[in-house]
C-alpha cells in the first residue's frame, strides 16, 4: 500500500461499465478512470477497461458470487470507503449500470454515511444494450409500448412475482438474472395464455463469446438446452423479437414442417 496519500480529498465514483464490450463504456466513464487511485471492479466488466486507470492505480477484484451477495456486499461497502478515506479517489466499476440490480444505491448510501461526496456515472444496462445490439427494440410502435426489467432470482430464491403480474401485460419483459429459472418462468406465461409469445434468449452480450437464441414461449426451454446456452444470460419475452431476422427464419422453418 505504497500509494498511500492523506493529502488527497475522498471521493468515490460509482461507475457503470456497460454490457460487456469495453468500447460501450462512456467517455465520462474514461475520464474518471483516468483520475482513479483504487479501482474496485467487479466479476462482470471487461478487465481491458482497467487499461484506462493509470498504472500506479490500485486494481480490486471484487467480482460477487450467486449466494453470498448479503456478506460480500456489505465488505465490499467497507472497503470502498477505506479505500476513499486513505488513497482518494475510488472508481467503483460495476457492471451494466450501477443502479439497474447493481446495488448501486446501497454503496452510495454508506459512503454518504461517512460523508464522502459520490458521483454517479451511469451505463448501458443490458437490459435495454443487449437486445438493441441484436436490432430487438425493447418497445416498437404497434407491438410494445412499454418494458418490463425484472430480476428472474429474488434473493429468496424464488423468481419475481413481478413476473406473474408482467406476462398479463403487452409489455416487453426483460429478465435478467433468470436463465437458471427459464422452465418456471415460462410455465408463468404459458399460463397467461402466452404460449406463442416470442422470446430470445442472449448469453455474454456484446462480448466476442456471445450466443443468441430465439424461439416462442413453448420451445425454448428446448432451443436453450439444445444450444447449451449458459449464464449469464438475458431473456426476453414480447412481441418485439418477432423483428428479429433470425425469428423469420425459425417461424418459415415451422411453416415448411407443417
Amino acid at each position: 500500500m505504497s500509494n498511500l496519500n492523506v493529502d488527497k480529498e475522498p471521493k468515490i465514483t460509482l461507475l457503470g461499465a456497460g454490457p460487456g464490450d469495453p468500447d460501450l463504456l462512456t467517455l465520462k466513464g474514461v475520464k474518471a478512470l483516468q483520475t482513479a487511485d483504487v479501482v474496485l471492479y467487479d466479476a462482470l466488466i471487461n478487465e481491458a477497461l482497467l487499461a484506462y486507470a493509470p498504472e500506479t492505480a490500485i486494481k480490486v477484484y471484487v467480482g460477487k458470487r450467486s449466494g453470498e451477495h448479503s456478506y460480500q456486499q456489505d465488505a465490499i461497502n467497507k472497503l470502498m470507503v477505506d479505500y476513499a478515506l486513505n488513497f482518494g479517489h475510488v472508481v467503483r466499476l460495476k457492471g451494466g449500470d450501477p443502479f439497474v440490480f447493481g446495488r448501486g444505491y446501497e454503496e452510495l448510501d454508506f459512503a454518504d454515511s461517512y460523508h464522502i461526496p459520490v458521483t454517479v456515472i451511469p451505463g448501458i444496462s443490458s437490459a435495454i444494450g443487449v437486445p438493441g445490439l441484436q436490432q430487438i427494440p425493447v418497445t416498437h410502435r404497434g407491438l410494445s409500448e412499454s418494458f418490463w426489467v425484472i430480476t428472474g432470482t429474488t434473493t429468496s430464491g424464488a423468481i419475481s412475482a413481478d413476473i406473474y403480474q408482467a406476462a398479463h401485460t403487452n409489455a416487453t419483459v426483460v429478465i435478467l438474472m433468470g436463465l437458471k429459472k427459464l422452465a418456471q418462468i415460462v410455465a408463468v406465461f404459458e399460463k397467461a395464455g402466452k404460449d406463442q409469445l416470442p422470446v430470445a434468449v442472449i448469453q455474454n452480450g456484446s462480448a466476442a463469446d456471445e450466443k443468441f437464441v430465439v424461439g416462442k414461449v413453448n420451445t425454448i426451454v428446448d432451443i436453450v438446452k439444445k444450444e447449451k446456452i449458459a449464464a449469464p444470460a438475458l431473456l426476453v419475452f414480447g412481441e418485439v423479437v418477432s423483428l428479429h431476422p433470425s425469428f423469420k427464419t425459425l417461424i418459415q422453418s415451422y411453416a415448411n414442417i407443417a
